[in-house]
């Protein structure tokens, strides 16, 4: 008998980041599970030790040869991080699985949302695939599966973003403000520039890390990706709202159709195609942490248009990023 065959080597660019954990919690899962090689953007020239369970984890730092060798190379951790993977991938190296929408604008790059896309969608080969924002992928996955029900004619929605969409630096923000509002002392600003604990923001401060509009935009750009491949299904009006939580994406969405099927109608095809509907009790961003794909409630008919129904939809927007980018690696390993 011949030696096994050794499992796949994936890179994970970012390895201390929230979105990297929730990788690997995914990878682990897997059978055969992956070797992982864990490579630090923070830290360069040096290899990098980080707790993770209160057990000790090298980190390698970012190189070409950290890079070689694997087949797919996850990218985690900051855009630039991102960039700096771009320029530094040998010839023939990983094809890279890039989770923080850096690379959308290189020629070859192609967005990415398996649990959006149709099941018949052309898996076209490319060295970058960038996975759409968790927000773009929830809402593209409720409307797809809702037109199943009856032809839409017309969507607004309200996403309500959380501070971990900004990693580790927007939780630790989030928690500094919302005990200085309590114990009034001065708020940490890094982040959002502005106060967003016990806070509604519809823009961010002048000295924010990113504009709130900008990830509106690109929202709004990876949604029209992916309902592209779905003729009949309308682009919604979208608006951003930052909300004063940590973790998990809330969304408010008006849909309306060309003869509205009824609630239970809806619930049955929603349910029927893997949605996770909760008739009796809206679900809520706490209670799906963790917890895989979408959640719908509170759907009822608009008492000012028979023809439109409200919906209630959350999702953990971290796992959610993280599921769609281990099904593309998926295809490449």
């Amino acid at each position: 008998m011949g030696s096994p065959v050794p499992p796949p080597l994936v890179a994970l660019v970012g390895g201390e980041t929230l979105l990297a954990r929730e990788i690997r919690e995914l990878l682990r899962e897997a059978t055969p599970a992956p070797h992982v090689e864990l490579i630090s953007a923070a830290v360069e020239g040096s290899a990098v030790l980080a707790a993770e369970d209160e057990e000790p984890v090298v980190m390698t730092p970012l190189s070409k040869e950290s890079l070689a060798g694997s087949k797919v190379a996850f990218l985690a951790g900051s855009p630039a991080a991102s960039r700096r993977t771009l320029k530094l991938n040998p010839a023939g190296g990983p094809v890279l699985i890039d989770l923080t929408g850096a690379l959308e604008e290189q020629p070859h790059a192609r967005l990415r949302a398996p649990s959006a896309e149709p099941a018949d969608v052309a898996k076209i080969p490319a060295v970058i695939q960038v996975i759409a924002h968790p927000a773009a992928i929830a809402v593209a996955a409720l409307l797809t599966r809702v037109s199943q029900a009856a032809p839409l004619r017309r969507a607004v929605v309200h996403v309500f973003e959380p501070a971990s969409e900004h990693g580790q630096k927007g939780l630790d923000e989030l928690r500094q403000q919302t005990v200085a509002v309590l114990s009034f002392q001065k708020l940490k600003t890094d982040v959002f520039d502005a106060q967003a604990g016990f806070n509604l923001l519809a823009r961010y401060g002048e000295e924010a890390l990113e504009p709130l509009e900008l990830i509106e935009q690109r929202v709004e750009r990876h949604l029209a990706s992916l309902l592209a491949a779905w003729p009949g299904v309308p682009m919604p009006s979208v608006r951003l709202i930052q909300a004063p939580v940590f973790h998990g994406h809330s969304i408010s969405a008006w849909v309306e159709f060309a003869e509205n099927p009824g609630v239970e109608e809806i619930q049955r095809v929603l349910t029927e195609s893997g949605v996770d509907v909760r008739a009796e009790e809206p679900p809520s961003n706490v209670g799906v942490a963790g917890q895989s794909g979408i959640s719908a409630g509170a759907i009822s008919v608009d008492s000012n248009n028979a023809r439109a129904c409200w919906f209630w939809i959350v999702a953990d927007n971290l796992r959610l990023a993280a599921e769609n980018a281990i099904a593309v690696s998926q295809e490449v390993l």
